[in-house]
Order: C-alpha cells, then structure tokens, then sequence
C-alpha cells in the first residue's frame, strides 16, 4: 500500500470525507480535523511511508507527518492559530497513545476504501 499515487489535496479531501466520530471522540462537523492527528498521522505514514513527527501545542502534542522531506499537516485547520512546527521526530507507539484501536482501524479502512474507489 505504500507509495501510492496520492496528492496531498486528494488525500485531505478524502480525510475530511471520512473523519468523523468514528476517528476521534473529539470529532466535530464545524471542526472536522479537531482531535484527528494521531491517528492521521498513522493512517498517512501506513500509506505512504515517511516519519511520524510532532510538535509541542498548548493543547498537547500535534503529529503531523514528512514524507520525502516534505513536511504534510493534514489536521492543521483544526487549530485557530499558526503551528509554529519543531519538527521533533516521534513514532508510531507515541502517535497511538493519542488514539485507540477502533478509531485507527476504522479510519484506515475508511481511507483505503476511498483511494480504492478513485
């Protein structure tokens, strides 16, 4: 599944398609992306490779990914400020503890379905 053909604006667009209650328990219609980045992080990073990185919020922690050195925040507009990005390197078991097996399923099955669709 790596690899896979995908623009980044494609991508979020079927992000923003799928997320829902069923991705986070933070999931809002006016705030789609809001408590999404964990498990985006690893939906994105099980597609398309590439690292797992995060970024210290008022909130908590934000994970966010790079790819090909390309840095991707596809769950930035849950967030009413600018990310000032630190770029710190993280992993799979830190962007987890931010979801749980359900949500993370649920979403990456929702995603894969939709790029199979395309």
């Amino acid at each position: 599944m790596k690899h896979l053909n995908l623009t980044y604006e494609r991508l979020l667009e079927i992000l923003f398609e799928v997320w829902s209650e069923k991705s986070s328990t933070k999931y809002s219609p006016d705030n789609p992306a809001l408590g999404q980045c964990g498990v985006t992080a690893l939906v994105v990073n099980d597609l398309l490779g590439g690292e797992i990185l995060k970024t210290p919020l008022s909130e908590g922690w934000h994970f966010y990914n790079r790819i090909n050195g390309q840095v991707y925040g596809f769950t930035a507009s849950q967030f009413r400020e600018e990310i000032q990005y630190k770029n710190i390197l993280s992993n799979r078991d830190e962007a987890f503890a931010d979801t749980n097996e359900q949500q993370y399923n649920y979403l990456r099955q929702a995603v894969i379905n939709r790029v199979n669709e395309s």
